[in-house]
């Protein structure tokens, strides 16, 4: 069946606030990560990741969170057609932390939460039509609203030729049945559940629940009993979950036995965080349930998406993508704690970064010792003249992706901050103008622990001149700053942009670059974004690109800097890197703004003449760019 969407998930919404310490107790946590949340919402956005084309329906509230979850999704790559916006409840909140393997102290902030008024009305016929199935989760049964929203959408799935699913996802205190305090608890005995839940099996084309869900569903705590009164009212294929032990798949008549059920293949790995399995889990079962593959391999898929569950931390940032999945179930466990596979981890990584960059035009005004060393300059009017540097860059990009900036905190903060949000790609540079040994920012502090500071939007930027021919001293030195950096921005989700200039240092030939871009990966270091220098040969620009997709398939690319050449120097460099698709863009500084700021700081102009002639500076090289790059493909049309 050929349809716009997949799979559409129903219920519940939250963010996430996870303890970013491990081992203690919730009262202890000091700080916390905010992920999306909410079973529905983890399954949109797990099987989103595999490569589904997935949605989601729910409710959300006008503030930051509901935006951040509505913002999530659609990087994850979800449609949010579905997500309706409340204008009087606020979004769920979740805070939760890690104990140990078994212990998860979790509290539900969901009085009158936005998603728990869905209703009919949200339930859009067009959208249950376009989707191959509906997924519901049992939370949404608990009240009179939100169960005729739910009801309404399985009926015109069925309407629809759609298939449809049940995750039970039971949470006793969800339905009143526990308290604030005990949100960890999985199963409370409840006739008046029981009878909800069996009201409406009869629906579904395929339940999935742990042995606790299924004693709720099936009114039994012997888990043969519970399936087999489920059966009694349902023909739906039932997937039952073991933990440890795997999961069973019962199409027919429950025999007597779990261990006759159908099962798949299971993955010995380290448990770090039980949270979020079953959603992982569910996702993986889906994709396989939507391919028609065997069960034992729609397990195989929901177990492995499991075992990411439990090894990370958080929910949704846990899922693999579909690359990752396929790697994986080809190499295997290597190492049964698969955060610390560190292969794996730069997979995960790469293949799940949000956003998309197939071209990017920086603006870079990141410049410290040169703004310095101007005439008239201060501090305070080096930031004044970085905040006209980004309503050029604002003027020209005009809201449309595909442009950037460049810009550090020391001196440009305000600018930087402004920034935030204008759908910029930002990049914050590190190091110590000039430095080498490269040193960084002291703002950064010795631990690097400054980055815990930064906004996900805002990339590393490191420069490091460096050169083949360095002492092996010189190489440990450097190397050891740029690979603690590199950690660093990775423990706190941020992306690593490498700029080398080599030529400042020693003679450059054609092999210097790509020798350099080896020796760094050879240190373990995968930069999300390169930036180079001009190079001068076509042979040079090959092996600078060869040396990187040979390490790293899956690099956002490489940006070409400036050096303050003059305009006509610059278009013929990006003449000869536009002809490689791994070269994105580029990031010039001083070509644009060397010879403003100079005036603007003697006071020879004022800041609107400024802003106009750099934002014509930048919109000149842009046009040579993309001319570069229309010419590089229509040469490469008529080559194929």
């Amino acid at each position: 069946m050929t349809k716009p969407l997949d799979v559409i998930t129903i219920g519940r919404s939250s963010v996430d606030l996870y303890g970013a310490q491990v081992g203690g107790r919730l009262e202890d946590m000091a700080s916390f990560r905010k992920y999306i949340g909410g079973s529905p919402t983890n399954m949109a956005a797990g099987t989103a990741r595999l490569g589904l084309k997935s949605a989601l329906i729910t409710r959300v509230g006008d503030e930051h969170m509901g935006r951040f979850i509505r913002e999530e999704l659609a990087k994850e790559g979800v449609d949010v057609r579905g997500v309706k916006t409340d204008p009087e409840r606020l979004t769920a909140l979740v805070l939760l932390g890690i104990r140990d393997e078994k212990q998860f102290p979790l509290i539900f902030y969901r009085t009158d939460c936005a998603d728990m008024a869905l209703c009919e009305d949200d339930i859009d016929e067009t959208m249950i039509a376009d989707s191959r199935s509906v997924v519901a989760t049992g939370t949404h049964l608990s009240h009179p609203r939100t169960e005729a929203a739910v009801l309404k959408a399985l009926r015109l799935a069925r309407k629809h030729g759609a298939r449809t699913a049940l995750d039970i996802d039971y949470r006793p205190n969800l339905w009143g049945l526990a308290g604030h305090g005990a949100g960890e608890s999985r199963f409370v005995e409840s006739a008046a559940v029981t009878k909800k839940l069996q009201s409406h099996l009869e629906l579904f084309d395929l339940i999935v629940g742990t042995e606790e869900e299924f004693h709720i569903a099936g009114g039994s705590t012997d888990t043969v009993a519970a399936l087999k009164a489920v059966r009694a009212v349902s023909k739906a294929t039932l997937v039952c979950k073991r933990g440890a032990e795997g999961a069973v798949v019962f199409v027919g008549a429950i025999p007597n036995s779990l261990d006759a059920g159908e099962k798949g293949p299971g993955f010995p790995i380290e448990v770090f965080n039980v949270l979020g399995a079953g959603d992982g889990f569910m996702s993986g079962l889906i994709k396989g349930w939507l391919e028609d593959a065997a069960w034992p391999r729609a397990l195989e898929y929901a177990n492995a998406c499991g075992a990411f569950a439990v090894s990370r931390h958080g929910c949704t940032p846990a899922y693999p993508s579909a690359e990752e999945l396929a790697f994986f179930l080809e190499r295997g466990v290597k190492q049964k704690a698969l955060r610390k596979d560190l292969e794996l981890e730069q997979l995960h990584w790469s293949t799940n970064r949000h956003g998309e960059w197939p071209h990017v035009r920086i603006f870079a005004f990141d410049h410290r010792m040169q703004l310095e060393e101007m005439d008239g300059a201060t501090p305070e009017k080096i930031g004044a003249f970085k905040q006209l540097c980004l309503a050029a860059a604002l003027k020209v990009a005009k809201g449309q992706s595909g442009y950037g900036i460049l810009c550090d905190s020391r001196l440009g903060r305000n600018a930087l901050y402004e920034a935030s949000g204008t759908g910029l790609w930002i990049g914050r540079p590190v190091e110590w103008p000039g430095s080498r040994p490269l040193t960084l920012e002291p703002e950064l502090g010795l631990d690097f622990g400054g980055l815990e500071e930064w906004p996900l939007e805002n990339v590393v930027k490191v420069l490091c001149f460096c050169h083949p021919s360095d002492s092996e001293a010189l190489w440990t030195e450097q190397g050891a700053v740029l690979t603690r950096l590199f950690q660093a921005a990775r423990r706190n989700r941020l992306e690593y942009l490498l700029e080398i200039i080599p030529s400042k240092v020693g003679p450059v030939d054609d092999a210097t670059n790509a020798d350099i871009i080896r020796r760094i990966y050879g240190l373990g270091i995968y930069p999300d974004w390169w930036k180079l220098e001009p190079l001068k040969t076509e042979r040079a620009w090959s092996e600078a690109c060869a040396a990187v997709t040979q390490n790293d398939a899956h690099t956002r690319g490489i940006v070409m800097l400036g050096l303050d050449a003059q305009e006509e120097e610059l278009a013929e460099g990006f003449r000869l890197a536009a002809a490689f698709p791994l070269v994105k863009g580029f990031a010039v500084g001083r070509t644009i703004f060397g010879q403003v700021a100079r005036e603007w700081l003697a006071g020879q102009i004022g800041d609107n003449e400024a802003v106009d002639a750099m934002a014509a500076r930048y919109q000149r090289l842009c046009a040579v760019w993309d001319e570069a790059r229309l010419g590089a493909n229509t040469r490469e049309g008529a080559h194929s």
